[in-house]
């Protein structure tokens, strides 16, 4: 059986509509990105743990509802991809990990993911990780390499890679992501989709991660207008989680013209080596946004290897003692990756963390002087389209302008912004290199100016017609 391959693709906000209008049902919807997974598992391996039997029950209801003009939720009917991270009561969470792969069963569901079903979303599938989500790939020992779909020797990014990769196959409208060093925003890059890093406090997050200012939730999807849909249901304030921000935040739908606008860019940030390719693809999305009448002008941001040291040595120090904790038991069923990690973190000082805390804090200077003088500052969101797809960063080597760079994320343009962690960041695509894989610009706002990343973004979409509309726009699966 094949899948409709146009309501596979069909925007959450368009299939809300033709749910009310009964021009479609959440069980048409359903049965056809359930079909889409099921054909094209192999070899994207985007998903892990699948509930299509309860999804459709649960799709049966919300048909119901529907046809016989009952009040509706916000997502009602629609189908979500949630990252096999996050907690559903009753069901599996892996993490990647070999050592979650039994009994580790849910007593209690996530703050996000609560907030999701209440509003009507049906969890048909969850999403694949890197181990622990701490890579900027997505393979694991326990699920294998998920790979691009627009090119399936490449990495669709991580660690949200399996939700990047079900949105630009067609597997789900919408997905959830998490991103402590740019976790969102790189597979959105890598496989051609919308992802939000909202400011820190906006969304909440499970603990001890909440408490970690480089860490946020997000929404993930293929248009802005269902990104801010998804942000819309899952921000907010929890009484289960003290850094969450008040009041609630609700973006709008429209926007007013950013005619006028000032918008300021970087091509490398200052520290980073960049392919030609994502150069000149950012450029043309630049050229976009002048069309659209704002003042595009480009600035130095003097920031030197340094910056990306101390979140190199953040991040060490945080989640390498996180999963650090795990090694004496249970360092042979890691992967490489996550094994070096917490080795790294086991040798962390606090000294070392209190530097890197200094740096970071001095780096927002050069950033909140631009900011106060642009709307917006724009660049892009990986230094080259993607790594191979089963690369590893202990093993492997990464050359940009054929210059060697940190193979753990020193080619993602997206970690100072997990740094500058209070400043909204949207990711969109920018186009495509020659062999196929997406790239990606970031819109990066002031801080906790949720709307204006949204805004331009959704100018820029329209500019450009979006994303998947016709079938070729979409990867040949």
């Amino acid at each position: 059986m094949t899948a409709d391959l146009d309501l596979c693709y069909l925007p959450a906000t368009e299939a809300l509509q033709r749910f009310r209008d009964r021009s479609l049902s959440p069980v048409e919807l359903m049965e056809a990105v359930i079909t889409r997974a099921e054909a094209v598992k192999d070899p994207i391996n985007a998903l892990t743990y699948t509930f299509f039997d309860e999804a459709m029950t649960l799709a049966r209801k919300a048909e119901a509802k529907y046809a016989k003009g009952r009040r509706t939720r916000a997502l009602e009917g629609l189908p979500i991809a949630i990252k096999d991270e996050n907690n559903i009561k009753g069901k599996p969470t892996s993490s990647g990990s070999l050592i979650l792969a039994t009994d580790n069963i849910a007593t209690e569901t996530s703050v996000n993911n609560t907030r999701i079903m209440a509003a009507g979303g049906i969890v048909h599938a969850r999403t694949a990780t890197p181990e622990f989500s701490a890579a900027g790939i997505c393979w694991s020992r326990l699920w294998g390499v998920t790979r691009n779909p627009w090119n399936p020797d490449f990495t669709t990014g991580g660690s949200s890679g399996g939700a990047g990769a079900a949105l630009a196959s067609g597997l789900a409208p919408l997905a959830t992501g998490s991103d402590i060093g740019g976790s969102i925003r790189i597979p959105a890059s890598a496989c051609g989709v919308v992802g939000f890093k909202p400011p820190y406090g906006r969304n909440s997050d499970d603990p001890p991660f909440n408490l970690d200012f480089f860490c946020h939730t997000g929404p993930m999807a293929r248009t802005v207008r269902d990104t801010i849909l998804l942000q819309n249901v899952i921000c907010g304030p929890s009484d289960l989680d003290i850094s969450t921000l008040r009041p609630k935040l609700r973006l709008p739908m429209d926007y007013k013209p950013i005619k006028g606008w000032k918008i300021a860019y970087s091509l490398d940030l200052g520290l980073y080596q960049v392919d030609p390719e994502v150069t000149r693809n950012t450029l043309s999305a630049l050229q976009v946004f002048r069309d659209l009448g704002a003042e595009v002008t480009e600035v130095h941001i003097p920031w030197g290897p340094e910056v990306l040291r101390a979140c190199m040595d953040y991040l060490s120090h945080i989640f390498g003692a996180f999963v650090g904790d795990l090694l004496a038991e249970h360092g042979d069923k890691m992967t490489p990756y996550v094994r070096h990690l917490a080795e790294l973190g086991l040798k962390s000082t606090s000294t070392d963390y209190v530097r890197a805390l200094g740096v970071i804090a001095q780096s927002y200077a050069p950033v909140g002087a631009i900011l106060s003088r642009h709307n917006l500052l724009i660049c892009p969101t990986l230094a080259l389209p993607a790594p191979l797809a089963a690369f590893d960063s202990t093993r492997d080597e990464i050359r940009i302008n054929d210059q060697v760079v940190d193979p753990f994320l020193g080619w993602a343009m997206t970690v100072p912004f997990n740094m500058l962690s209070r400043l909204p960041v949207l990711a969109l695509p920018s186009g495509k290199a020659a062999n196929g894989v997406p790239t990606g610009v970031q819109l990066v706002g002031r801080s906790y100016c949720d709307a204006d990343v949204f805004r331009a973004g959704l100018a820029y979409e329209t500019a450009l017609g979006g994303w998947y509309g016709a079938s070729s726009t979409r990867p040949a699966l």
